[in-house]
């Protein structure tokens, strides 16, 4: 597996799908930030064809097969949700605070470990580190500014953790 993190500024995303399936998945790019294209079960190639990714999540398998093919041939990677063969990408779990992104993936064989792990991070990780990371954005943009290197930043990031007590 291969992890990355996409700029929702930068990629254009669809989703196809029905019922609570589709929900979540649209709850889900709604909170990345995502500006998702909402598209019809039986979505035209012309529709795939300018998304860098497709979500497909509530239809059958024979149906989500002949349309992740048809998005994969037009370049698009795609998620069909708990269809491991049909996946370019998996969604790992995820805890938000504010822009710290924090992910546990099992590259989709245990969703049920993943979620576990997510919980264990969302208690380790409480709301107040999205005011920490804004704290220790501020401090990094100011030792860039001072002309400190790559690595004694990341120095002066792993003290102030240290003398906050934050980890």
């Amino acid at each position: 597996m291969l992890p990355l993190v996409l700029n929702p500024q930068h990629i254009k995303a669809g989703l196809v799908g029905r019922g609570a399936a589709r929900d979540r998945r649209a709850a889900l790019l709604a909170e990345a930030g995502v500006d998702a294209v909402i598209l019809p079960d039986d979505a035209p190639d012309d529709a795939l064809k300018p998304l860098t990714v497709l979500f497909v999540a509530g239809l059958g398998e024979g149906e989500s097969r002949q349309l992740a093919g048809r998005a994969r041939a037009l370049g698009v990677l795609v998620n069909v949700e708990d269809v491991l063969p049909l996946c370019d990408f998996h969604v790992p779990a995820l805890v938000r605070r504010g822009d710290l992104l924090l992910t546990a993936s099992t590259g989709g064989q245990v969703p049920g470990l993943a979620r576990a792990l997510r919980e264990v991070l969302a208690e380790q990780f409480g709301p107040e580190w999205t005011g920490r990371l804004k704290e220790l954005s501020m401090a990094r943009a100011r030792w860039r500014s001072e002309g400190l290197s790559t690595g004694q930043v990341s120095e002066n990031v792993r003290e102030l953790l240290a003398r906050m007590g934050w980890l």
